[in-house]
């Protein structure tokens, strides 16, 4: 194949329940889709930076600047024949997994495309739908908490992941259980705790919970190994498992008994199959988590989460959960389940009408 030309476009799209970082109360995802192009291939591809560097140190604004000024030409000047030749071109520039992740991406979608393939048949993937979990974020008050997940359930989501912090754990998780009996339960710290609060996790143990995902920072390997001997809920690793390499060592150190694999933080979709067929084999169930994408990236989520080691419910909810409008036509949900597209490349078509509503910005990298 060849790629001439690659555009970048900074969204920004409104989002139904608005969320609050460090940064302030967060009303809109901005979000960059990748648009590569060729005589004969158009893919899309979508880069899974937040705004501010407070999940990741990549953020929007730089991996726009990065793939525009190295990333893009680099890969524009490549001999590119499939998607697997994008990390090889790409290997001279140090980290950016999310801005090379997108770019992968795109020339995925691409390649498949003008196969006349869907991202479910390259994969091998023998479902046509997967079960949908959802995250639930930290709200003003417990009773609140319980009323937005019986929201949630009364949708048909099939499993719920609770957000919590210290200073908003046991409680909230006790009057969820308590007023839902038995349903799929887990819950997520985002790198929150430290072991010195092994203790005080252990509590949680009596909730009969799926797994705590990322309890400690996401460079404690040792430590989440140690705080997993502590305690008998699963220890899930997010942050921390940036590679198949990361994911390897996190296995052998007995720190990672389930594994979250999110594409865009391990670099792309060829990565995050190479996560989960070296989990597979060692046992270690894994799942699909989200980063707020759009109908693109969560099209092809749902199709990796048709993959055979993906044991566990994933983040993997409808549209609607995040986007009153989306970039594609919506994925909904259905019996608590999300259909695996089963159109060309990753199934979906990006609606122009909608891109263009919500496009800030436009870059384009072409070759020198």
């Amino acid at each position: 194949m060849r790629i001439d030309r690659i555009e970048l476009r900074t969204l920004n799209l409104p989002i139904v329940t608005p969320f609050t970082t460090s940064f302030g109360t967060q009303t809109v995802r901005e979000v960059m889709m990748v648009h590569v192009q060729g005589p004969d291939v158009d893919g899309w591809g979508e880069c899974v930076t937040l705004a501010e560097p407070i999940y990741s140190p990549e953020y929007t604004a730089g991996a726009r600047e990065v793939i525009r000024r190295w990333l893009g030409p680099m890969l524009l000047s490549a001999e590119v024949r499939t998607a697997r030749d994008v990390a090889p071109a790409l290997e001279h520039v140090v980290g950016h997994r999310m801005a090379k992740g997108a770019l992968e991406m795109a020339v995925l979608d691409a390649e498949l495309r003008a196969q006349g393939r869907s991202f479910a048949e390259h994969l091998g993937v023998q479902v046509d739908r997967v079960p949908s979990g959802v995250s639930v974020g930290i709200v003003d008050s417990v009773p609140e908490l319980v009323e937005v997940v019986g929201d949630y359930l009364e949708q048909g989501y099939v499993r719920i992941k609770l957000k919590i912090k210290p200073g908003w754990d046991l409680e909230p998780v006790r009057a969820v259980r308590e007023a839902y009996g038995d349903i799929p339960l887990q819950v997520d710290a985002n790198t929150a705790y430290t072991l010195g609060d092994a203790a005080h996790l252990a509590r949680l143990d009596e909730f009969d919970l799926l797994l705590i995902e990322q309890p400690l920072g996401e460079e404690d390997l040792r430590q989440h190994a140690e705080l997993a001997r502590r305690i008998a809920t699963p220890v899930c690793l997010d942050e921390s498992v940036v590679s198949a390499q990361a994911a390897a060592d996190a296995i052998a150190l007995g720190a990672a008994e389930v594994i979250n694999i999110k594409p865009g933080r391990v670099g792309g979709y060829l990565e995050a199959v190479r996560i989960h067929d070296l989990a597979r084999a060692h046992g270690v169930p894994v799942w699909c988590g989200g980063m707020l994408e759009t109908g693109v990236g969560r099209a092809a989520n749902a199709a990796l989460a048709g993959l055979p080691g993906f044991s566990l419910v994933g983040d993997i909810s409808a549209s609607d959960r995040f986007y009153a409008r989306d970039i594609t036509e919506p994925l909904r949900l259905q019996d608590g389940h999300i259909a695996i597209p089963a159109g060309p490349g990753f199934g979906v078509e990006v609606v122009p009408d909608a891109l263009e509503a919500f496009t800030v910005d436009v870059a384009e990298v072409l070759p020198a």
